[in-house]
């Protein structure tokens, strides 16, 4: 099958952990000739938006990019970008189904003009929530005027909606008004390979002997970016200073805010708590795998089903729409956030070996069933 990719709402990096990395990534592993129309701008190593040189390109994983200039205003974030030579891209490519990320794009009026000229089975995934997209008054006005405009306008032609989360799905019927009918959540996760390669003894042993952690201490990681939004993650640092087992031990990983730095560096004693600055996204796989509970205080990223995937027990923040990574035990939720609820829950399952128990094999049982992208790129395009 031919499996056009269409992804031009912000910048595309080649080889990182994205679901439209991953879901392209195994299209091509299922022995499908994969197409994905990009812009010509990704993000940097320094986290700055560059420009590729490169416009036509296979890249590690075996697909092929087409890289399109925007027309007119140059600005990767202007709402109303057009891109040059879309349409043409679209029918060089020849797909058999189109697999459109994101609705927030006119071009996507030429998705429709396609599809209605040619036999293709189109899919349309939408990672935008209420946490993330039409917060204000106005904002939720123009999403279910304009975008939900060109939403409907490709619903006639589009098999299925995908939202990625719970809160997503619920957000395409609501603001974008698609049939309930043809709307499903379909998950993000964790790349098979890596988490193969990270879940080995010897890498284990490596990350765990890096920072002191023996085998009979209890490692809680966590990762992510620590900002004004996430500054959750400094309550988990007090948490675990605060409690007396020496043997409970904590790895942060991530970028921090410049105005979070000196209170972050503040609750390092490295002991118990170490920071370790920022990793690469197949290194995160590897902290992960090292640890025996991973929390997250704060809000969702795209970690928690990394590592639902990996199959490693969770305490997560209770956030509407995003339980699904409840698999039935694997992970606790924190509903309010304080020291004291975190403690409390972290010496709740470090001491009842019979509830961390069952976490274990609820994590390792289901995860990697429904969190790996071996099988999510399956159901996207119903394999």
């Amino acid at each position: 099958m031919k499996v056009l990719h269409i992804c031009m709402c912000g910048p595309v990096s080649d080889g990182w952990n994205y679901q439209e990395n991953m879901l392209t990534k195994y299209h091509v592993k299922l022995g499908n000739d994969v197409t994905m129309l990009a812009p010509q701008w990704a993000w940097g190593n320094n986290g700055k938006i560059v420009e590729c040189k490169k416009t036509e390109y296979i890249n590690n994983d075996g697909v092929r990019m087409i890289r399109l200039p925007i027309q007119g205003n140059k600005d990767i974030n202007y709402r109303y970008k057009k891109y040059t030579g879309f349409y043409e891209s679209i029918k060089k490519a020849v797909p058999d189904i189109i697999f459109v990320h994101n609705v927030q794009f006119r071009d996507i009026l030429k998705v429709v003009k396609y599809a209605k000229k040619n036999s293709v089975i189109v899919y349309v995934d939408n990672h935008a929530d209420f946490s993330n997209s039409a917060r204000s008054f106005m904002a939720k006005v123009f999403y279910k005027t304009v975008w939900s405009y060109f939403a409907k306008r490709i619903e006639p032609y589009t098999k299925k909606f995908y939202g990625v989360l719970p809160s997503r799905v619920q957000f395409i019927k609501e603001v974008y008004r698609i049939s309930p009918e043809k709307v499903e959540l379909l998950e993000m996760g964790a790349d098979d390979d890596i988490v193969v390669e990270a879940s080995g003894s010897e890498s284990i042993k490596l990350i765990r002997e890096k920072y002191d952690i023996t085998e009979n201490d209890f490692l809680i990681v966590t990762g992510g970016k620590i900002d004004e939004f996430k500054r959750q993650t400094l309550l988990l640092m007090e948490s675990i200073l605060n409690i007396k087992n020496a043997k409970i031990k904590l790895i942060v990983f991530g970028s921090v805010a410049d105005s979070l730095k000196e209170e972050l560096f503040t609750l390092c004693d490295n002991k118990k708590v170490q920071y370790v600055g920022w990793i690469n996204s197949e290194e995160s796989y590897k902290y992960f795998a090292a640890a025996d509970l991973v929390v997250f205080p704060g809000r969702h990223s795209v970690f928690w089903e990394q590592v639902a995937g990996q199959g490693i027990p969770m305490i997560c923040k209770y956030w509407e729409g995003t339980n699904h990574v409840d698999l039935g035990g694997n992970v606790e939720f924190l509903s309010n956030d304080s020291v004291e609820e975190i403690t409390n829950k972290i010496i709740e399952i470090v001491c009842d070996e019979k509830k961390y128990k069952k976490m274990k094999v609820a994590a390792e049982d289901k995860g990697k069933e429904v969190f790996l992208y071996k099988g999510i790129a399956k159901r996207a395009i119903e394999m």
